[in-house]
């Protein structure tokens, strides 16, 4: 599953990731979808530009019309406490997991 998820990242958001990975595990959300996550420590590079894989879906719905869109449309870094109001309900477990993989390793 990591291997899945440096693919992805790198097809959503258009960089090769790097750096000692942190498994957050996984969390079920309420339609029952399993979302695995990791966390790495890094910085975008200054001359970062957002490129991603697109997707083809019929649009509008029962048009007959298909239309391309991105896979991701911006991406954005938030401080904790603004991003636990952006994210899935669901998904806030992974900055509580996070932020306590983090805190035992500065006691360590």
């Amino acid at each position: 599953m990591l291997t899945r998820a440096r693919i992805e990242f790198q097809e959503e958001l258009g960089i090769q990731p790097q750096g000692d990975w942190i498994s957050l595990r996984s969390i079920k959300q309420k339609g029952g979808k399993t979302v695995h996550a990791w966390a790495f420590e890094g910085d975008l590079p200054p001359s970062f530009e957002l490129k991603c894989n697109s997707f083809e879906i019929e649009w509008p719905p029962r048009s007959g019309k298909m239309r391309e869109f991105p896979e991701v449309d911006r991406a954005e870094f938030f401080p904790e406490e603004i991003a636990r109001c952006k994210m899935n309900s669901a998904q806030i477990a992974f900055l509580d997991r996070l932020r306590d993989k983090l805190r035992y390793e500065d006691v360590s």
